[in-house]
Order: structure tokens, then C-alpha cells, then sequence
């Protein structure tokens, strides 16, 4: 312990139990029901065909071994796959309860944020498909209430459990580094900065990078591809994301759990209690300016909203006094889960998914939609044009010729991690090239014609949508040289 003139006194209210397992359960439910909806997303088809390995081009290793835990167990399906994206969001639905009743949520105040975060965009979406961000919902969470505990409880062994999970975590995503700094940066300039002359706290700094260590070697032995990668993905979507991570700051939880995070940042300092809380405005600020910056992924502030959200449930709660209120909260966190589902979930027909448009605002949705389909026009392109290989533009493409080509001639992919899987052999002199890459591949080669269009049938609007399928042959250079040439990171 660490005496300190600022420390409080939070009251704990019991658990909300039977909210809890209710939410759990219904989310449960919907994710169990949806999760053979329209088929792989492009992630997916990717994380099942990439080879165990300490690392890859673009992520840790944690999240494809996963993938492949999924089908060793439960078998080669799409069914199989979400298990772990649908264990984590209902895992999530009790660490962020945990944090509405640390910082002395009512039961009222646990059950809008047990109800309210399993009907949000980021729950939905990340729970339903098998993401790096899936195990997010669980890390961040976990991380921030560890981090709440230490500083409400006073109590610095929470540091080392904090500094275990990030630690831990970086086998899935480098991103949780940032909210270590965020944390950091909170103390430092809201603290309580005493914590920085615990040992409790150095010690979970201390424990984090020992267990991040084998993913920094990683990194340092193959030319920090991480920065690679990121700085390709800024260069691709930076300008998009700067736009829209705004919008998306109130898409990600609904208009209305917008509403309970912004509550929560004001009352953070206004609420004496929860002085020691304010670190929790600087983190989001920082992980905010981290993606603006950056301008790699707009959906990376989802993991400190959702714990912003479980606290201003308390607030709201503290409002809802009357019973009019008692019942406008519930119900306008139905509307926000409904809306939520729409823009998050296969909820619709994949006809009916692609007349409406709804690709435009869902793409997560989009992207698993047609994968089958294009894989049989591939195949009837591949044998008319008698190719010695098929280069596929993109990791889904290359992950959907894997999973659904049976017959096909040998396929890659310049693409992120496959571009080190393997060039086309050096006698290939015919290739099929899928996607929209065939636009370049003309400069490359002797001869080149477009043999057909890629088309799901349903209209929806997808990245491989009206992609030409190119047979192309003779290169003009030979494959050891010509193969750096495909090589892209986006």
C-alpha cells in the first residue's frame, strides 16, 4: 500500500448477476445463430491458411494459431472458426460489468452496461467474426480494470496483473503497447503519480516487456515488419480514417452508449470520488491522437470506449432516479442494440443485404459475402486458360481458392505474410491472375487477356465485385525477379 492524501473510498455494490448471465446468454444466442450467415469474412480465409509460425508480415502469431486450434477441434468451418470470437465478446460482457461495480455502479448501473455493451457495433461485429480484434474485447478491458483496481483500491498488485495481460497480448496485437502508454501518460498527467515510485508499478512495466520480448526479437530479426506494415496501411487509408474514426467514436458503441462514455469523461472531475479515474480521459485522448495520426484503422478506439461506457453507466444510473426514466434508459438501449445489429450483423437475406446498400456502411459484413461463387468462376477460368499457377491479388482471395479450389493448379499470393509463402515455379508460363493486380500484370508479361468478371450474383458491392480474371503468359523476366514485383502490404 501507498499512503496518499488523495486516496477514496468506492463502495462496491453486489454483482448484478442475473443481468449478467442474461446479456451473456442472449448475446450468445444471436452470435450462435448468425455465425453461419453468408460465409468466411476475408480475415478468416486468411488466419485458417497461414502456417504456424512466431510471427507474420503483419500480425503476432496468437490469433491464426487460434484459428487453427478452432479446426483441429471442432472441424473446417466457419462454425468453427467464431467459437473464440463469440467466447471473448460474452467474456467481455463481465469484465466490463466488473468496472461499472469498481467505480461503485449500482445494479441498475451494471445492468445497462451488461444489456447496453452486448447489443454495440464493436461487440456485435468483433464477436461474430473471428478478428485480432475479437481477443481485443476481452484484453482491453481487462487491462483498463486492473488499472482502475490498482489506483481505486490502492492496491499496486493490479499493476502486475495489468503488465501481465499487455504483456501477453502483444502475441496478438502491438496495438495494446499503445494503451500502456496511454495509462502511463494518464498517471503522469492526472495521476495519482505516486505510482510511480511503486515498485508494484515497475514491476508490471518490467513483467510486460519480459513477456512482449520474443515478439521484439521477432520484429528485430525480420526488419521490424510491423512498421512496414503500418506505414502501408497509413499510406492506404489515412485519409479515410482521419474522417471517419470521428463518426466512429459514436458508431462503435450507438448514439446512445456515446452518450454514456462522454458522461463519463466529465464526471471523472467532477465526481471526487473519482479522482483517481482521470487518468482514464488521457488514455482515450492519447489512443484518439494514436489513430488520427497513424491513420491506420479507424475501429482501434473501440476497446477504450467500451470501458468509458461501463463507467458513465454508473452516472446514468445515478440519473435515472424516476420512473420515467427507469424505463426511457432500457428502452433506448434496445433501439441502440437494434441499430447496432443492423450495421454490424448478416441480419438480413444476402439479396436482400445487397439491394439495400447496406454494404456501404457494413463492410464487415460485405467482405464475407460471394467467396464461394468467385472461387467456381476461378476454377472454370483456370482450366479453360490452362494456367500453371493462379496468382490471387489478396489474402481473401488466396484464403477462398484455398479453402473451396479443390483441383486447382498451385496457388499464391503477393500479399502480406503469403508473399514469403512461395513464387510461382520458375518453368510457370502461363498464370491466372484474380483480382484487381491483373491491371499491372500487363507490363510483365508477353501476352495478357481478360478471360472473365468476377460476380457474386447478389450485388453486393465487395472488393473483388466486376474484378477481371487475367490469363496471362511468357513472363518477361524470370519468377525470382519478377515475384518482388506482386509483393504489396495494405
Amino acid at each position: 500500500m501507498i499512503a496518499d492524501d488523495t486516496r477514496t473510498t468506492v463502495h462496491r455494490h453486489p454483482l448484478a448477476t442475473s443481468h449478467v448471465v442474461g446479456a451473456m446468454l442472449a448475446l450468445t444466442v444471436v452470435l450462435a445463430m448468425l455465425s453461419p450467415q453468408y460465409g468466411y469474412h476475408r480475415d478468416e480465409l486468411y488466419f485458417r491458411m497461414l502456417p504456424p509460425a512466431w510471427g507474420y508480415t503483419d500480425l503476432p502469431p496468437l490469433t491464426p494459431l487460434l484459428a487453427r486450434l478452432s479446426i483441429a477441434v471442432l472441424g473446417d468451418s466457419v462454425v468453427a472458426l467464431r467459437v473464440i470470437a463469440l467466447l471473448c465478446a460474452a467474456a467481455s460482457i463481465v469484465l466490463l460489468v466488473l468496472i461499472t461495480r469498481e467505480v461503485g455502479g449500482t445494479r441498475r448501473a451494471q445492468a445497462y452496461t451488461a444489456w447496453g455493451m452486448a447489443g454495440t457495433t464493436g461487440t456485435l461485429l468483433f464477436g461474430h467474426v473471428l478478428l485480432t480484434a475479437s481477443l481485443d474485447l476481452v484484453v482491453w478491458p481487462a487491462a483498463l480494470l486492473f488499472a482502475i483496481r490498482a489506483v481505486l483500491r490502492d492496491d499496486g498488485r493490479w499493476w502486475l496483473a495489468a503488465g501481465a495481460l499487455i504483456g501477453a497480448s502483444t502475441f496478438n496485437k502491438l496495438l495494446v503497447v499503445v494503451l500502456m502508454i496511454g495509462i502511463a501518460g494518464g498517471l503522469a498527467v492526472c495521476g495519482p503519480r505516486r505510482w510511480f515510485a511503486s515498485a508494484w508499478l515497475w514491476g508490471g512495466v518490467a513483467l510486460a516487456g519480459l513477456l512482449a520480448l520474443p515478439n521484439v526479437i521477432y520484429q528485430a530479426t525480420h526488419g521490424w515488419p510491423q512498421l512496414a506494415m503500418g506505414a502501408a496501411l497509413s499510406e492506404n487509408n489515412a485519409e479515410e480514417v482521419r474522417v471517419m474514426m470521428w463518426p466512429m467514436l459514436v458508431l462503435l458503441v450507438g448514439p446512445v452508449l456515446a452518450v454514456f462514455w462522454v458522461v463519463a469523461l466529465v464526471a471523472v472531475f467532477r465526481r471526487p470520488r473519482w479522482r483517481p479515474l482521470r487518468f482514464l480521459a488521457v488514455t482515450f485522448a492519447i489512443v484518439v491522437v494514436f489513430v488520427f495520426v497513424g491513420g491506420t484503422q479507424f475501429y482501434y478506439t473501440a476497446g477504450v470506449l467500451s470501458v468509458l461506457s461501463a463507467v458513465g453507466a454508473a452516472v446514468v444510473a445515478d440519473w435515472a432516479r424516476t420512473r420515467a426514466r427507469r424505463v426511457l434508459v432500457p428502452a433506448l438501449l434496445g433501439v441502440n442494440a437494434v441499430a447496432c445489429a443492423i450495421a454490424s450483423l448478416p441480419v438480413l437475406p444476402v439479396q436482400a443485404f445487397g439491394a439495400t446498400g447496406l454494404a456501404n456502411i457494413n463492410s464487415a459484413a460485405a467482405d464475407q459475402v460471394g467467396w464461394e461463387r468467385y472461387v467456381e468462376q476461378v476454377v472454370d477460368a483456370a482450366a479453360s486458360a490452362e494456367a500453371d499457377v493462379v496468382i490471387a491479388t489478396n489474402y481473401g482471395e488466396a484464403g477462398a481458392l484455398n479453402r473451396f479450389g479443390a483441383g486447382l493448379p498451385p496457388v499464391v499470393s503477393g500479399h502480406n505474410a503469403l508473399w514469403a509463402l512461395g513464387a510461382p515455379a520458375e518453368d510457370a508460363e502461363t498464370v491466372l491472375i484474380v483480382g484487381w493486380q491483373a491491371t499491372r500484370a500487363q507490363e510483365w508479361f508477353t501476352q495478357c487477356d481478360v478471360v472473365a468478371v468476377l460476380d457474386n450474383g447478389v450485388g453486393v458491392d465487395t472488393e473483388e465485385q466486376e474484378a477481371p480474371l487475367m490469363r496471362c503468359s511468357f513472363p518477361l523476366a524470370p519468377w525470382s525477379v519478377l515475384w518482388e514485383r506482386f509483393r504489396h502490404l495494405d
